[in-house]
Order: structure tokens, then C-alpha cells, then sequence
């Protein structure tokens, strides 16, 4: 097979550039280890900045999320047995963030994409990227006992962490930056009214949580949990019971609660690869960079590597102009490292460490309160939670 951009990964991140290429008329092929059910299967968060919004409406995908996803013009940080509202709307002129799954947002590209006829191939097994660094470089994978070639000018890693596309770079050509945090967020989707309209990001000293929604009917909540902790240690009544503890009375009062649909332990890592272009291959998202979840940068950050990498494409096909293909990595790496910033600062302002020291302690409080007292300092932080510009 021959392609024009072969790209390594069936998550939203390929997906999306794969549809974005194709309404321009450049041809695409998607390599996904997993089965589409896998894919669709995995839950994950769905807070999109505006910028998102706006490429999957480019992409053609935006018109269930428009109508089924939620806008949110501010969300709630309690601490201290309050509540202090962040309001987005107001600090950012107009700006706001809108709720749709991960799940929802995948399937929808994932639609678009059998509609145009466009090929995703599944079960790709032992991908591959050669001769990356010449002018024609190819991929191989097992299908069967059959070994498969797709030929194509440009390879996009968007593979994810543990995918094969960053490992393929030699080692003493990038370089890896990392922070493990020491906890986890236990994570529990129910089919339940959520207890707030808005997000609730909470702060107490037994640990974090989250009251977040997929819609009015599925609700989303986490708890910081050590990552010693299994999922088997928690039933869903200590989960309950321990997620109120850390709610405002008010709140967990007015907590509707029931059986867990999904649960899992997520552990929170910070982590950035540079550069993200080694010869004709191209890194994207999670493949070279990842946030905690606090700031809901994950999925937005790959947007931003798709957003740029969709018009560096565009300029080299149709115009001839390779610039945005030789400054994609230092762009998009611009903005990554302000993701990286605001996930950083987010968790470790909410979060409980446990090897913090007094003072310590009293640092986080009074960041916490010099947010409250200052309309700059809760600007900054609208700003970045709805999204910087690309």
C-alpha cells in the first residue's frame, strides 16, 4: 500500500488528523494495534478547550458534541469547607470549555472516517517505522502471518506513551523529562445525576477529588488515593463514603449515589520527549507528552500537536512550504511546556503530598488564598484552563 501520511495510532489524535487530511484531498492511512471496540472501550476525560471545539467542527465531527455536550463558563475549587467559583466566562472575555467524552469524541471521528471511506486498519500487530530519516520512509506490520508495507512521504507517531513510535528514535537523539507524582486518582463512573452542574475540583487534607459528568445522567468522581492501592481495595461504599469526606457538607449531602459502571487507578506522571520530529516521523500527543489530569491538558495539548501539524501538512501539499514542517516541533513544544506548567501547578496546589513538610503545607494554603484575593491570579488560571491560543 501507498499512502501520503501513514499515521501510527486509531485514538482521537490520528483520527483527527486523519480526517482533517482528508477533506483537504491528502491521503491518509491509520495503523491501530488495538480493535476499534478496545478503543472506544477506554475511559477517559472530556474537557475540551475551544480550540478543540473548533477542530472537530473544521473536521466535520462536531455536530453531536455540539448538541450533546455540555458548555461550562466557570467550575468550583472547595477547600476549607467552601466553595470558590472560577469564573471562565467572566475572566477570559467570553471564553468557556465545553464537557464531552473522550469516548463520544473518538466515536464520532471514527464514524466520519468510515463514512469518507477512509482506511483504518485494527489489529495491526508488531508496527514498525523504517528508513525514517530518508526520503521514503515505510511501515510494516503483521496481519496474520502475513507481514504488511505501507509506503508514504510522512510517518505521525500518535501511538501514545507505550507505543512504538518515540521508541524508534535513537536514544541519543531526544530527550526525556519526567516527574512521577506519589499518588493516583481512583476513578468511578456511575449512572447517576452528577452533584453539581459544574466541576467541583476539591481540596482536603485527607487527599483530592473531583466531581466531574459525562452528561446529566453519568457522573465521573475521583479520589487521590496512594499508588499502593488497588482497585480491589475499594468497594463502592468506601469510595462513596471517602469521596464525601472530602466534600463541603453541603455538597456530599446533596450526593446522589449508586453501583459503579467503570472504576480504575490512574497514576499521575508528567512527562515531555524532545524533540518531536526525528527525520520524517512525527510525534504526536500522548507518543511525547504527558500531563497529570488535574488541568484537563491531556487531550487539549494533542490537539494543539494536531492543530499544527494538519497546517504544516496543508502548507507542504499545497503550497510547497515545508517551514511549518521544520518549526513544528519547537511550536508545538512551546505550548506543551505551558500544559506541562499549569498541569504541574494544579496538582501540586490541590493535591496532599506526602512527603511535604510543614512548610510546605503553608505554601499550598497560601497559594490557595492568594488565588481568592487576586483577579489576576484566578485570570491566569482561566486563561490557561480554557486554552491558550495555538
Amino acid at each position: 500500500m501507498k499512502t501520503q501520511v501513514g499515521i501510527i495510532g486509531g485514538g482521537p489524535s490520528g483520527l483527527l488528523l486523519s480526517q482533517l487530511l482528508h477533506l483537504q484531498g491528502i491521503d491518509t492511512i491509520i495503523l491501530e494495534q488495538r480493535s476499534r471496540e478496545y478503543v472506544l472501550g477506554r475511559i477517559r476525560a472530556g474537557v475540551l478547550e475551544q480550540g478543540f471545539a473548533d477542530l472537530m467542527r473544521e473536521a466535520q465531527c462536531g455536530e453531536r458534541m455540539d448538541s450533546e455536550g455540555e458548555i461550562h463558563d466557570g467550575f468550583y475549587i472547595a477547600h476549607d469547607g467552601i466553595k470558590d467559583r472560577v469564573d471562565l466566562h467572566g475572566l477570559t472575555n467570553g471564553n468557556s470549555v465545553v464537557v464531552y467524552g473522550q469516548t463520544e469524541l473518538t466515536r464520532d471521528l471514527y464514524e466520519a472516517r468510515e463514512k469518507a471511506g477512509g482506511i483504518v486498519i485494527h489489529n495491526a500487530e508488531d508496527v514498525k517505522p523504517h528508513d525514517i530519516t530518508s526520503d521514503a520512509p515505510y511501515l510494516t506490520y503483521r496481519s496474520g502471518d502475513e507481514i504488511k508495507r505501507v509506503d508514504c512521504d510522512y510517518i505521525v507517531g500518535a501511538d501514545g506513551f507505550h507505543g512504538v513510535s518515540r521508541k524508534s528514535i535513537p536514544r541519543d537523539k531526544i530527550q526525556e523529562f519526567e516527574r512521577v507524582y506519589p499518588f493516583g486518582w481512583l476513578g468511578v463512573l456511575s449512572r447517576t445525576k452528577p452533584v453539581s452542574p459544574e466541576l467541583i475540583y476539591a481540596k482536603h487534607e485527607r487527599g483530592f477529588a473531583l466531581c466531574s459528568l459525562r452528561s446529566q445522567v453519568l457522573s465521573r468522581y475521583y479520589i487521590q488515593v496512594p499508588l499502593t492501592d488497588s482497585v480491589e481495595d475499594w468497594s463502592d461504599d468506601a469510595f462513596w463514603a471517602e469521596l464525601k469526606a472530602r466534600l463541603p457538607e453541603d455538597v456530599a449531602n446533596e450526593m446522589t449515589t449508586g453501583p459503579s459502571i467503570e472504576k480504575s487507578i490512574a497514576p499521575l506522571r508528567s512527562f515531555v520527549a524532545e524533540p518531536m520530529r526525528y527525520g520524517n516521523m512525527f510525534l504526536a500527543g500522548d507518543a511525547a507528552h504527558i500531563v497529570p489530569p488535574t488541568g484537563a491538558r491531556g487531550l487539549n495539548s494533542a490537539a494543539s500537536d494536531i492543530y499544527y501539524l494538519y497546517h504544516a501538512m496543508l502548507d507542504h501539499y499545497k503550497k510547497g512550504d515545508d517551514k511549518g514542517l521544520e518549526d513544528y516541533s519547537a511550536k508545538a513544544l512551546a505550548r506543551v511546556w505551558k500544559g506541562q506548567r499549569f498541569s504541574w501547578w494544579m496538582t501540586t496546589l490541590l493535591h496532599s503530598f506526602p512527603d511535604n513538610s510543614d512548610f510546605d503545607n503553608h505554601l499550598q494554603q497560601t497559594d490557595l488564598e492568594y488565588l481568592f484575593s487576586s483577579e489576576s491570579a484566578q485570570k491566569s488560571l482561566a486563561e490557561n484552563y480554557v486554552g491558550l491560543p495555538f
